[in-house]
């Protein structure tokens, strides 16, 4: 399977907004859960284990998210589109980061548990500065 493709990120003030986009070009993503991760810049995602921000569940769309993200990020998925979004509000400096989504059975605790379908993908960087 191919990466998802991350995409929408870009600058923006503290206190703004921004939406991602996840998207898969040859499956159908209804079929899994999609969790979002960050990692800082010129950090290679391979390496350790990625901050998870927020999941979506494969089957009821149960959504599940990080302490430091709740109650301004909020996950959702389109399954006409093929594509699951990450709304950001109340963006913060230390929001700052390269942005990955990832095809998975479920969404879990804990990040060893986690199954995978298809490879990492690029990223989207969100810069966050006055």
């Amino acid at each position: 399977q191919l990466p998802l493709v991350e995409s929408g990120g870009g600058f923006v003030q503290p206190g703004g907004s921004l939406r991602l986009s996840c998207a898969a070009s040859d499956f159908s993503l209804d079929r899994y859960g999609v969790v979002w991760f960050r990692k800082p810049p010129g950090q290679d995602v391979d390496s350790g284990v990625p901050e998870e921000v927020a999941c979506i569940g494969r089957m009821n769309g149960d959504t599940y998210y990080g302490d430091s993200v709740k109650g301004r990020f909020t996950v959702s998925r389109d399954n006409a589109k093929n594509t699951v979004y990450l709304q950001m509000d109340s963006l913060k400096s230390e929001d700052a980061a390269v942005y990955y989504c990832r095809a998975c059975e479920a969404c879990v605790t804990d990040y060893i548990d986690y199954i995978f379908f298809a490879p990492w993908g690029q990223g989207t960087q969100i810069t966050v500065t006055a």
